[in-house]
């Protein structure tokens, strides 16, 4: 199977999934401060699995993934 889109990366489908859970989990928490820090995080996984796969080379793409 060839990836065609990010949407196709496994890694990605689970970030959103987490993110998602997360965001569920999160909602009740009333310490804003920490709760907006680790939902940025998490969004932020899916975020770099899709910037990095719209890049040109492999060493570049890396950079995204680590």
């Amino acid at each position: 199977m060839k990836i065609t889109s990010f949407e196709d990366i496994i890694a990605w489908q689970k970030a959103q999934d987490l993110a998602f859970g997360l965001y569920c989990v999160f909602s009740k928490i009333r310490d804003y401060s920490f709760r907006d820090q680790i939902l940025r995080a998490v969004v932020s996984i899916s975020n770099n699995i899709s910037e990095g796969f719209e890049r040109n080379t492999d060493t570049i793409c890396q950079n995204f993934y680590t």
